[in-house]
């Protein structure tokens, strides 16, 4: 099994973000069920417009196992630092290693970054425990209605009516990579 990244091409962007949405609704679904209201617009946890921003102002990836598309990463690099604003993979293939594996290979084809960022709602438990055991992130702030975070006043609103009990800021500072931690996938760069 081969996992690798491929840049995103144009005539792709329609199914990655519904790929994209996908994965982020069947994540909720499995945490509320039915009674979930974390939507954005149209019934979807991530709206159309956050991905197509996302992929505006970042790089997007597609993850790919043995050539075919299964999840994607977009990710926005300024000198040493990065960000990594999505990422995600067809439920169908959970629990498998390959998010991991994407992620190693963000962080080989970036040796640049020394600090990288991401949040996650609250309620992701997948989520936090991909981040925090798997590829050694920190948990380092919690934005909620007491401590609202972010200088962007668009994030903070969206925040307060999508996820009014927080959501979790990781940091990860790369001291050592993770790429010694994944002998059984083929890790190519691009």
């Amino acid at each position: 099994m081969s996992v690798t990244l491929s840049p995103l091409q144009q005539s792709d962007r329609e199914q990655f973000i519904l790929d994209n949405q996908e994965a982020f609704n069947y994540g909720a679904m499995e945490e509320f069920g039915m009674r979930d209201n974390h939507f954005e617009e149209d019934e979807q946890i991530i709206s159309r417009e956050t991905i197509e921003k996302s992929i505006d102002g970042g790089e997007a990836y597609r993850i790919m196992e043995d050539g075919k598309p299964v999840g994607g990463v977009i990710i926005k690099v300024e000198g040493k630092k990065g960000d990594l604003d999505i990422l995600f993979t067809s439920p169908k293939i959970h629990s498998k290693g390959i998010g991991y594996a994407a992620w190693c290979e963000v962080e080989n084809l970036y040796p640049e970054v020394k600090v990288w960022e991401t949040v996650t709602p609250y309620f992701e438990q997948r989520n936090i425990h991909f981040y925090v055991n798997r590829c050694g992130f920190h948990i380092v702030e919690f934005y909620n209605s007491h401590h609202p975070g972010p200088h962007d006043p668009d994030m903070t609103e969206q925040m307060d009516e999508q996820f009014p009990d927080g959501m979790f800021r990781f940091e990860k500072k790369m001291n050592e990579s993770c790429l010694g931690d994944v002998p059984k996938y083929s890790l190519n760069a691009l």
